[in-house]
């Protein structure tokens, strides 16, 4: 009776708030229209709907939640295997080595090769246990040697008299080889030499007892011969063509060098091809003291060595187009009686980082003076 009471007053109350016939049905029927008065007036007295947006952001932050809850657990499990992966330093230190032996071996294979002066032939410009640098990269780009330049090359054949190495026992052998492959000491099989290429192929050479040498009929000024030396007198070659493909290389103590001269009248005539050329020593690495490049002399600057070029590119190894004195045979300045090789030495990685930009930088100098005097 009662909730038929409240639903009247509502109902009646909605009537009031409309015209007045309105009113009067409400008050007459209670079982009628009152009715769905009241039940008007039941709904409006229900809770509020809660908002869509309110939900969503509920949903949201619960999903959030779970998300975190999930990175932790993973970032817990990325560190428990990490911590299980995790080797000791004596574990390490074989791979570290192993990655360096592995740089060190490409890096004087395809890029840089560091070597030790042995002997004085090359005095001053390199003394007795210098390292120097050689460029192995331009010439895969097909740069070849130039007038000037001090070269690193094999033994054309019969050029060093070295004797053989006791060799020690199978371990220490075995390292040894070791070693020599990835470039950290000598090997035996290798037998190179250091020069400064004089001739190149098409060039005429000539060598004579009391004048300078002369390339294509040009006098060379050589200010880096060893002070006291003479340029051809004590072995005089007269004048030699050189092949093409070949190089004519000669020490600067020429007192003191079994370089190209001492060759003449062997197989290959003293001429060193081009093929065993190593490659280009372009600085000296070490000691830190004598730290310095190895430019091309003025002297191989002047254009007329060029201009008088070719007249022997057809010519055979060994071609002797005039003869001086010759030169000796014998064992009267030290190094004549043969040329100690150049050895491979241990690649310093700060040196190799400075140098090589600077034998490309050169290689690109050299290009842009040849297509400005061109």
């Amino acid at each position: 009776m009662g909730m038929e009471e409240t639903a009247g007053s509502a109902g009646s109350g909605q009537g009031g708030a409309g015209s007045g016939p309105a009113g009067g049905q409400g008050a007459a029927g209670g079982d009628g229209p009152a009715a769905a008065g009241g039940a008007g007036g039941a709904a409006g007295a229900a809770p509020a709907a809660v908002p869509a947006t309110a939900t969503a952001t509920a949903a949201e932050d619960e999903g959030r939640e779970e998300g975190e809850g999930a990175q932790e657990e993973e970032g817990k499990q990325a560190r428990r295997k990490a911590e299980k992966k995790k080797r000791p330093f004596w574990q390490e230190l074989p791979i570290l080595i192993g990655i360096a032996l592995v740089l060190s071996l490409g890096i004087k294979t395809f890029f840089v090769q560091a070597f030790s002066i042995p002997s004085g032939s090359m005095q001053h410009t390199l003394e007795k246990d210098d390292r120097v640098l050689v460029d192995k990269f331009t010439p895969w780009f097909g740069a070849e040697p130039e007038r000037g330049e001090v070269v690193v090359f094999k033994d054309p054949g019969g050029w060093l008299d070295t004797v053989p190495r006791v060799k020690g026992n199978g371990f220490v052998e075995g390292i040894r080889t070791a070693l020599s492959t990835v470039g950290l000491l000598p090997s035996d099989d290798e037998k190179d030499l250091i020069k400064r290429v004089i001739g190149v192929g098409g060039d005429t050479v000539e060598c004579r007892e009391g004048s300078p040498v002369k390339v294509n009929g040009v006098a060379l000024d050589e200010p880096y011969l060893y002070p006291g030396a003479t340029p051809c007198g004590d072995a005089p070659v007269g004048v030699v063509t050189v092949p093409k493909d070949h190089l004519w290389v000669m020490g600067d103590h020429r007192n003191d060098s079994r370089d190209s001269r001492f060759h003449v009248n062997e197989p290959g005539g003293g001429f060193v091809p081009v093929k065993n050329v190593i490659g280009r020593a372009f600085v000296i690495a070490w000691p830190l003291s004598r730290w310095d490049t190895l430019p091309v002399p003025d002297t191989f600057d002047q254009k007329a060595l060029a201009a008088g070029a070719g007249a022997g590119a057809g010519a055979g190894p060994g071609a002797l187009t005039g003869t001086g004195t010759g030169p000796g045979t014998g064992d009267g300045f030290g190094g004549r009686a043969g040329d100690r090789p150049a050895e491979p030495s241990a690649p310093e990685a700060a040196a190799v980082a400075v140098a090589l930009p600077l034998a490309l930088l050169r290689r690109r100098r050299a290009k842009r003076a040849g297509d400005a005097d061109g």
